[in-house]
C-alpha cells in the first residue's frame, strides 16, 4: 500500500482546514476579542503541518494514482486527522478543555453530531462560535461529496445504488463527477444563504441567523446558546428552522435534477418521497400522543413538535425544550427516531430512509414468495429490480449497526453510565444526532460530566456512524492490510 497518495490528499486539507479558520480570526477581532491570536496560533501549526505533508508526498505531475484500498484509508484517515488539528483552537482558547474534551468537540461537530462539552456558550467568544458553526457546514458538504463520489464505489452498505452515473439520467444532470461536487458546493451555499435570510427576516442577529443557518443545514445542531433554540421565542423561527432541516435532509443530487432537468423529475426521487411521508407520520403521532397544554395555541404545539421530532430524526440534535416530559411515549419515540436518519447524498446521518425502504421491499418479496412459491418475485427499488449483492450489503450494515451500538452501549456501561445515558449515548453517536436521554445527556444537558474514557469511546462512534460503518471496520481486519 502506498502511504504517500493519503499522505498527500490529507495535506491539502489540513491546509483547507487552516484557510477555514480565517473567519474566526476576523470575527473576534471585529469584537474586540483576544481569542483572535488563538486562531492564528492554530492556523498556522496546521497550515505547517499541511503543507509539510503536501510537499513532502507530492507525487510528481501525471503520477498522481490512488487505490481501492487507498481511499479506504485515506477517507476514514482525514476525518480523524482534521478533527485532531480542529480540536486546537478549543485547547488553547480560555474555556477549561483538556485536549479529550477539545477532540470530542471537534469531531462532534465535523460528524456533523451536535454534541457538546461547552458550559457556558452565552458567554462564549464570537470567533469560537463561528469555529463550531464552521466544522459543522464543513462536515456537512463534505459529508455529501464523500456520499456520493466515494462510498458508492467502494460499495458501502448499499451506497452503490446512488452512484453518480445512474443518478446522471435525462441527458445528464451533470457531465463529470468535479462538475457535480461543484454544483452541489453551489447548492449547498444557496440553501444556507436562504435560511440565513430567514432567521434574520423572523428577528435574529445577522450573526446568530448565519451560524445557525450553517448548523441547520449541515443538520449539526450546535448553537450558540446552551439553551439551544430556547434561546428564541415564537412559532416564526421554528418553522425557518424545520424547513431548513429539511432541506439539509434530502438528497442535493435531486436539487440539481431540478435545476438542470426538471422539478418533476426531481420529485420522483423515492428516497425524498419516503422521507417526507415518515417525517410527516412522526409528526401526526406526537401530536396526537402530546399532553396538550391549554396555554399553549394549535399553532405553536404543531410548530413546537414538528421542530423537535424532524430535528431528532434528522440527526440534528436541536432542542428547544426537554421534550421527554411530554407524556409516557416520549423517551421510546425519540430513541427510536435516532435511528431513522435522512436520504443518502444528504448532510444527514444514521441508518436512512432509503435502507429502510429496501428492507421493506425485501420483507414484501419474501412475502410473496411465501404465498405463491412458485412466483418469482424480486425486490425492486425505484422501480428497478434490487441486485442480490445490494441486498446483501443493505442487510449487512442493519446487522453491524446493530453490533456496533450494542458494543458501544456496553463500553459506556464499563465506563460507569447508566443504563439510559449508556443507550441514549451509544444511539445519539452512533447515528450523529446530538443530545442523548436522560437527565445527564439530555436535551437539557451535555456530556461535560462523562468520563474521558467515555468521550474517546463517543468520538470513535461518530466517526464510526459518520462513515457508514465498512469504511472504518474493514480497516480493522488483518486480510485488509495484505499485498
Amino acid at each position: 500500500m502506498n502511504f504517500r497518495p493519503v499522505a498527500f490528499l490529507t495535506g491539502l486539507l489540513l491546509s483547507g482546514l487552516a484557510i477555514a479558520m480565517i473567519p474566526p480570526v476576523i470575527a473576534d477581532l471585529l469584537h474586540g476579542n483576544k481569542n483572535w491570536l488563538v486562531f492564528v496560533a492554530a492556523a498556522g501549526l496546521t497550515l505547517f503541518v499541511g503543507v509539510g505533508l503536501s510537499v513532502s508526498c507530492w507525487p510528481g505531475a501525471g503520477k498522481f494514482r490512488i487505490t481501492t484500498r487507498e481511499t479506504f484509508v485515506f477517507t476514514a484517515s482525514n476525518w480523524a486527522t482534521l478533527a485532531a488539528f480542529a480540536a486546537l483552537p478549543f485547547v488553547f482558547a480560555d474555556l477549561g478543555l483538556d485536549y479529550t474534551d477539545a477532540y470530542f468537540e471537534a469531531m462532534s461537530g465535523l460528524t456533523t453530531t451536535g454534541s457538546t462539552v461547552i458550559v457556558g456558550l452565552d458567554f462564549a467568544a464570537p470567533g469560537l462560535l463561528l469555529w463550531r458553526a464552521l466544522l459543522q457546514w464543513i462536515g456537512g458538504i463534505g459529508i455529501v461529496v464523500t456520499a456520493i463520489a466515494i462510498l458508492p464505489a467502494l460499495q458501502v452498505g448499499g451506497m452503490q445504488l446512488f452512484r453518480a452515473e445512474a443518478l446522471e439520467q435525462h441527458e445528464k444532470v451533470l457531465p463529470r463527477a468535479a462538475q457535480i461536487a461543484v454544483g452541489i458546493g453551489g447548492v449547498y451555499l444557496t440553501c444556507t444563504i436562504i435560511v440565513a435570510a430567514g432567521y434574520w427576516l423572523v428577528g435574529m442577529n445577522t450573526f446568530d441567523a448565519i451560524t445557525h443557518a450553517m448548523t441547520t443545514i449541515s443538520t449539526g445542531g450546535y448553537a450558540n446558546y446552551d439553551s439551544s433554540f430556547g434561546n428564541f421565542e415564537g412559532s416564526p423561527v421554528l418553522f425557518i428552522a424545520t424547513f431548513g432541516m429539511i432541506l439539509g435532509s434530502l438528497p442535493f443530487i435531486m436539487y440539481l435534477k431540478a435545476i438542470r432537468v426538471s422539478v418533476r423529475v426531481a420529485l420522483r426521487d423515492p428516497q425524498a418521497r419516503g422521507f417526507m411521508v415518515a417525517a410527516l407520520g412522526f409528526v401526526v403521532f406526537a401530536v396526537a400522543m402530546r399532553n396538550w397544554d391549554d396555554a399553549e395555541s394549535g399553532v405553536m404545539l404543531v410548530a413546537d413538535t414538528a421542530f423537535n421530532v424532524v430535528s431528532i430524526m434528522t440527526g440534528t440534535g436541536y432542542a428547544n425544550e426537554n421534550f421527554e416530559l411530554w407524556g409516557a411515549f416520549a423517551t421510546p419515540f425519540f430513541f427510536i427516531l435516532m435511528f431513522i436518519g435522512g436520504c443518502a447524498g444528504s448532510t444527514t446521518c444514521a441508518i436512512k430512509i432509503f435502507r429502510f425502504q429496501v428492507l421493506f421491499a425485501f420483507a414484501a418479496a419474501q412475502l410473496r414468495r411465501l404465498a405463491r412459491p412458485h412466483r418469482v418475485a424480486r425486490a425492486r427499488y425505484a422501480g428497478k429490480a434490487l441486485l442480490p449483492e445490494t441486498i446483501d450489503s443493505v442487510m449487512a450494515f442493519f446487522f453491524l449497526y446493530m453490533v456496533c451500538f450494542v458494543l458501544l452501549a456496553l463500553g459506556l456501561g464499563m465506563c460507569g453510565a447508566d443504563a439510559m445515558t449508556a443507550l441514549s449515548g451509544a444511539a445519539t453517536a452512533i447515528s450523529n444526532v446530538g443530545p442523548g436521554l436522560g437527565a445527564e445527556i439530555g436535551p437539557e444537558g451535555n456530556f461535560a460530566g462523562l468520563p474521558d474514557a467515555a468521550k474517546w469511546l463517543l468520538a470513535a462512534g461518530m466517526l464510526l456512524g459518520r462513515l457508514e460503518l465498512f469504511t472504518v471496520l474493514i480497516l480493522l481486519m488483518p486480510r485488509f492490510w495484505r499485498s
